[in-house]
């Protein structure tokens, strides 16, 4: 099995599959902070389709794309954490 094999067979399936279930829990989320997390981690898992797909194409500014798109999730996931917690505080 090829490095090109394994990605397409095993670990885009995976990452769909993961993809899924952390929309559904994005959903269902009974609170905020659960939404931000499932957020956080689906842009995550997003970043990892893009890497895979960097691999595939032979794309170096994939991994530019993603690497932007982890600090913006960085910086909204600690921007909607810090007003969650200055809207408990009131």
């Amino acid at each position: 099995m090829t490095l090109f094999e394994y990605l397409h067979y095993i670990i885009l399936p995976v990452l769909v599959i993961s993809a899924v279930l952390i929309l559904w829990r994005f959903i269902k989320g009974p609170s905020i902070a659960d939404k931000i997390v499932s957020l956080d981690l689906l842009i995550t898992t997003g970043i990892g389709v893009i890497a895979v797909y960097s691999i595939i194409y032979n794309q170096s500014t994939l991994m530019d794309t993603a690497l932007i798109l982890a600090l913006i999730a960085f910086l909204s996931t600690v921007a909607l954490s810090y007003y969650l917690e200055k809207r408990k505080r009131k």
